[in-house]
């Protein structure tokens, strides 16, 4: 019993002194993640309140969001970010808004507002640059798919061969798709898998051309040629049409931004000339001005966006 007990008292001191290492630990650093010493006890309290909201949908839409944009975050971590963004923005909206009365608090609001959304506009952005990015490369890679499958390759060794030749974001995500396989996870839903952190309509496209072959066989190889011809005719015509929109678009942004812009520069060097355009019954003048400004960039924007 004695000797029991030293033994029981042993390992609770180990997972204690150590910490215990949970099942997701390990399958992440299986998978290839580094866990270092010194990020350990944050990784623990960001771990603790990741699990905490990690159930609701508000928590699995950031983190499919996070997962798109290639983002080594988690969401508290990126939670925290947006807290530190309405700080910054509630002192900067002061301080432009400064001998304004009132209106001081209404710059703190709207600044923090802006600051509570940049980082989902700049998750956005790096999302839609990474999605460009893949589907630049996405034609090449499956050319190389069908060269590799003639050459006697499986499928898998395929996409083991484009994680490993391809430049990113083609080969992190392919090879994310690979190690799934090595975790237990079917070819099939590995590529579903993959679709989720890349909604990219080629791609959806190529996965559902591989699940048909799949199901009733077929010369893959072929396929796959047809389909990289049609994806390169898509993105040659995407960027024609970005090519002939672009003046437009950066029109948009330009008489958009520059009331702001000019309205901010004047607020800052004289605050108390700009103080007179924000009581009744002027103050309807620039709040009219910015709906009218926001109307304008929106058709704008909906002008010069074509699909294809």
């Amino acid at each position: 019993m004695g000797a029991a007990a030293v033994f029981l008292i042993c390992i609770a001191l180990s997972r204690v002194m150590g910490g215990e290492q949970s099942v997701e630990d390990r399958v992440q650093e299986f998978a290839g993640r580094p866990v270092d010493a010194k990020g350990a006890s944050k990784e623990k309290i960001t771990a603790r309140t990741d699990k905490a909201i990690g159930g609701s949908r508000f928590a699995q839409n950031i983190q499919r969001k996070l997962a798109r944009a290639d983002l080594k975050l988690t969401v508290t971590e990126f939670l925290l970010i947006k807290t530190f963004a309405v700080v910054v923005g509630w002192m900067l909206g002061q301080f432009i808004g400064r001998e304004q009365g009132v209106l001081t608090l209404f710059f703190a609001a709207a600044f923090a507002v802006i600051g509570w959304f940049a980082p989902d506009w700049y998750l956005k952005f790096a999302t839609s640059r990474r999605l460009t990015a893949f589907n630049g490369q996405l034609g090449d890679t499956i050319v190389m798919m069908a060269n590799s499958l003639r050459s006697g390759y499986s499928f898998l060794q395929t996409m083991d061969l484009v994680g490993r030749e391809s430049p990113p974001p083609m080969s992190v995500e392919f090879r994310r798709a690979v190690r799934e396989v090595g975790l237990g996870i079917g070819v099939q839903d590995s590529l579903l898998n993959l679709l989720k952190r890349v909604p990219s309509d080629d791609l959806d496209l190529l996965i559902t051309a591989v699940n048909i072959q799949f199901e009733v066989g077929g010369n893959l190889a072929t396929i796959l040629d047809t389909i990289a011809h049609t994806i390169r005719e898509r993105v040659r015509i995407k960027g024609e049409i970005k090519a002939l929109t672009a003046m437009g678009v950066a029109s948009g942004w330009v008489i958009s931004l520059l009331p702001l812009a000019l309205g901010i520069v004047i607020m800052l060097i004289n605050p108390t000339y700009m103080s007179g355009m924000f009581v009744w019954p002027w103050i309807c003048m620039p709040i009219c001005g910015g709906i009218m400004v926001i109307v304008g960039a929106w058709l704008i924007m909906k002008i010069v966006t074509i699909e294809v």
